[in-house]
């Protein structure tokens, strides 16, 4: 007997194909469906969101973890407003990308068409249950989800009511699957479901992330892990640096685009060093850093290279100081994790060489990193972040759930 994650690859494939025709309207239509079926059924998401949370209490699981498992009406809500903003997103199946005109007389068009089906294993976070069923929907895919146990409960109810939704707008429930066994050998079996998978997403830690890229056989689509920096050069505003760290770090702590570390011109440092860095600690921040930091501030640990590597999801940053614009490049180099990262400064030279050196998704001059996001950035929804070089970088919207196909209209050519 075929397993859960092979039985429903298997759906999943067949209803990509009925999905490869359906309309920007039906697919509209099926979203809108979506977006009431969810604060329809709100109040038995959120009792079964309640049964993850106090398992995850049980389990010991972090306050951030929680955070990110947690659903209530505001955030149901603000599921439901997202998806009506990716109804009113162009659909972007069927761009021609090339016309081109052959002195033979063909016509040969890129078109963008779906990727067919997209395997989405993530950690934590119901709300990408939504994000990647609606983001596939929209662009003529299926998508088959392996969420983890930590928000199993969760899972279930949002896939229940979307597939009531998909119900009523007439379109495959197939289209979205959940597999519902959380077992390790269920994701060893996505791994390589070449058969049935087209591309593979992770999201998640950095463990679930380069497990994923190491062991999958199914093309990766790879989002990564943030251990995202902010380099203050000498000429930086003291107040810009502190209302940008700040917001950076505590705005949401457990998020890939809050600011892990934190690079301090030594020029700066002379000057405003002690007052950034007990204005930080005022505010909550818990400081890692190296000799010079702790001399300043008494309340800091001294870091050790792990600290500079760590994605902390907390109130928690990394503080160094450096010699000079290319010595932050260096360090970010060598520990970031090529998502976002900053620098603060009113020296335009010193900007460009940070903004073009730095090997990363999305890189800021004099703005917080927290903006590296879908909906900032003007895709709607995103599927991840993806932090590697093919197919797609950065937020991932609608566009990069697409593929291409070549379309070649003749008149009876034959080529000699």
């Amino acid at each position: 007997m075929e397993n859960e994650v092979v039985q429903k690859g298997k759906r999943a494939k067949s209803a990509s194909y009925e999905m490869n025709i359906k309309t920007t309207a039906e697919k509209n239509h099926a979203l809108l469906c979506i977006a009431d079926q969810l604060l329809h059924d709100a109040e038995k998401i959120i009792n079964e969101n309640k049964k993850d949370l106090q398992q995850g209490t049980v389990n010991g699981l972090t306050e951030s973890t929680l955070d990110r498992i947690m659903l209530n009406k505001e955030r149901i809500q603000a599921m439901s407003d997202a998806i009506r903003l990716l109804v009113e997103l162009p659909d972007p199946i069927g761009e021609v990308l090339e016309d081109i005109k052959k002195e033979n007389g063909l016509q040969i068009l890129k078109k963008r068409v779906p990727l067919g089906v997209i395997g989405m294993i993530y950690e934590a976070r119901p709300n990408v249950t939504v994000d990647a069923a609606t983001l596939s929907l929209k662009t003529g895919n299926a998508v088959l989800l392996r969420g983890s146990s930590s928000a199993k409960f969760s899972n279930i109810a949002l896939v229940a009511s979307i597939h009531t939704a998909l119900k009523k707008a007439n379109l495959p429930e197939d289209a979205v699957l959940l597999i519902e066994d959380t077992s390790r050998e269920t994701a060893k079996t996505l791994f390589n479901l070449n058969e049935y998978l087209d591309v593979l997403i992770p999201r998640g830690s950095k463990s679930l992330i380069d497990l994923v890229v190491r062991e999958a056989s199914v093309p990766v689509l790879e989002t990564g892990a943030g251990n995202c920096h902010i380099y203050i050069d000498d000429s930086a505003q003291l107040e810009l640096a502190k209302n940008i760290i700040v917001n950076a770090k505590t705005q949401r702590p457990s998020v890939c685009n809050a600011a892990e570390s934190v690079l301090i011109h030594e020029n700066f440092f002379k000057t405003y060093g002690k007052e950034l860095l007990n204005y930080l600690s005022d505010v909550g921040i818990t400081i890692y850093g190296d000799e010079a930091v702790c001399n300043v501030l008494s309340s800091a640990m001294l870091a050790t290279e792990e600290h500079y590597a760590e994605e902390f999801l907390s109130l928690t940053l990394s503080v160094k100081i450096v010699e000079n614009v290319y010595e932050a490049v260096r360090h970010i180099n060598k520990f970031g994790t090529h998502h976002s990262e900053a620098i603060i400064t009113e020296t335009k030279d010193n900007a460009d060489v940070f903004l073009t050196t730095v090997d990363a998704a999305a890189v800021y001059h004099n703005a917080s990193t927290r903006f590296t996001d879908g909906f900032e950035f003007g895709y709607g929804a995103e599927i991840g972040i993806s932090t590697q070089k093919l197919h797609a970088r950065g937020p991932m919207g609608l566009p990069a759930l697409t593929s291409t196909k070549f379309y070649v209209y003749g008149t009876g050519q034959t080529r000699s």
